[in-house]
């Protein structure tokens, strides 16, 4: 399973709490808090993969957080946000 890793924003009080995806652009989810978004990250991670190969793409593959850590376009996001590993479950079939 792939696991790509998530930048968590808090935007402050009342706002919802944003999750985006560095190697993934605008692939993003949202909550009310922390646990929310995050627990709405699989999802969107999931639609946006479906979305890439229904368009005959391939999703690029996860970078390390040192990988990351290297880019100058990420670098500064990795100081600024909290980050977290989501997992790519492949989607479960319909019996048929």
């Amino acid at each position: 399973m792939a696991h790509y890793v998530a930048f968590i924003e808090e935007a402050g009080p009342d706002l919802a709490v944003g999750v985006w995806f560095p190697d993934l652009p605008g692939c993003t989810s949202a909550g009310d808090d922390i646990d929310e978004a995050l627990r709405n990250a699989p999802a969107a991670l999931q639609l946006y993969a479906e979305g890439v190969a229904a368009e005959g793409r391939r999703l690029p593959p996860p970078r390390t957080l040192t990988e990351l850590k290297a880019d100058p376009e990420v670098a500064d996001d990795l100081d600024a946000h909290m980050v977290a590993l989501v997992e790519l479950r492949p989607r479960a079939h319909a019996a048929e």
